[in-house]
């Protein structure tokens, strides 16, 4: 059961969980296309991202032409390699994310981007609709710095459309090098196993371009 006491704040990290040393899981291969999802082929990129609930989220990316692979996982918080309990527990100050493994060749960043800022509500903090927890809050996680530009960039545009709309200031979390762990197999492209599966996504209704 989540603890209420977490559900608006990020615990520190003195008080999160400690976790395990071992992952979940060692071998994990994606559901549509078999691929290892835990090898980045050289010369590829990544980017995980934090939209809510990651069952509706990940299914966004994995038909994008460029993109090699999708997983579903755990990052901004302290706990390692923690289950998905502990992280609805509140007690890791992880949100629930997707890495996106993508061809730099044939995908630009900013179309990425894009999807990932029209398919949630980037505004609306420790929460994406009516999941409530520090668990479902937008986050940004990048590796490469010279994505900071862009990703800048990006959210800049965005949020002059969202004043438009006066929906309000993007809360979305960003930072650089931050581990992720995998999270369970069963959560792995969840929703292609189970088409008819929860997605509590629906954007905020206003479009990049």
């Amino acid at each position: 059961m989540f603890l209420s006491k977490y559900k608006n704040k990020i615990i520190d990290k003195a008080n999160a969980l400690q976790g395990r040393d071992n992952p979940l899981n060692k071998i994990l291969y994606h559901e549509l296309n078999e691929r290892d999802i835990t090898f980045i082929p050289q010369g590829y990129k990544n980017i995980i991202l934090g939209m809510g609930c990651f069952w509706g989220a990940e299914k966004i990316f994995w038909g994008l032409n460029g993109v090699y692979h999708t997983s579903v996982g755990y990052a901004g918080g302290y706990t390692r390699n923690p289950t998905y309990e502990e992280v609805c527990s509140g007690l890791t100050g992880h949100t629930e994310v997707v890495r996106v493994v993508y061809d730099p060749q044939e995908i630009k960043l900013l179309d990425i981007l894009i999807c990932f800022l029209e398919g949630h509500n980037p505004t609306e903090g420790m929460r994406q609709g009516n999941d409530i927890g520090t668990q479902y809050r937008s986050a940004l996680f990048f590796n490469d710095n010279e994505d900071l530009k862009k990703i800048k960039e990006t959210m800049k545009i965005f949020q002059s459309k969202l004043n438009i709309q006066a929906i309000g200031d993007i809360t979305t979390e960003i930072k650089s090098n931050v581990d992720f762990y995998f999270a369970e197999t069963y959560h792995q492209q969840y929703l292609y196993k189970n088409p008819n599966g929860y997605c509590g996504l629906g954007g905020c209704g206003v479009k990049f371009k």
